[in-house]
């Protein structure tokens, strides 16, 4: 690897503001931004901050269901891959969807 992936996670979490709740992790060949988002709509608008800083992949929480990621991969416009990690219902939010609470 010539030269290092600099990804995202994004996380969704009730209350959580994207300037605050943030952080990288850095390794020797990916620099991972983790950032928190209080819903489906800042997500998107992060999203899109992040492809113009340079961002080279998004990777969305599991409290984001199939709505929050259609939402982030339209924000994008396919000029960066996103990825997913998978609950059905997630023990964060109270066992349910981001679908049936954003």
């Amino acid at each position: 690897m010539a030269e290092g992936l600099k990804a995202a996670f994004l996380f969704i979490a009730p209350e959580a503001d994207p300037e605050r709740h943030r952080g990288w992790v850095k390794t020797p060949h990916v620099e991972l931004l983790t950032i928190g988002v209080k819903d489906y709509a800042q997500a998107a608008a992060v999203a899109r901050q992040l492809v113009a800083q340079g961002i080279g992949a998004i990777e969305l929480c599991g409290g984001f269901g199939h709505k929050g990621t259609a939402l982030v991969v339209e924000a994008v416009a396919g000029k960066i891959p996103v990825g997913v990690v998978r609950f059905d219902l997630h023990p964060g939010l109270g066992h349910a969807s981001g679908d049936s609470l954003f």
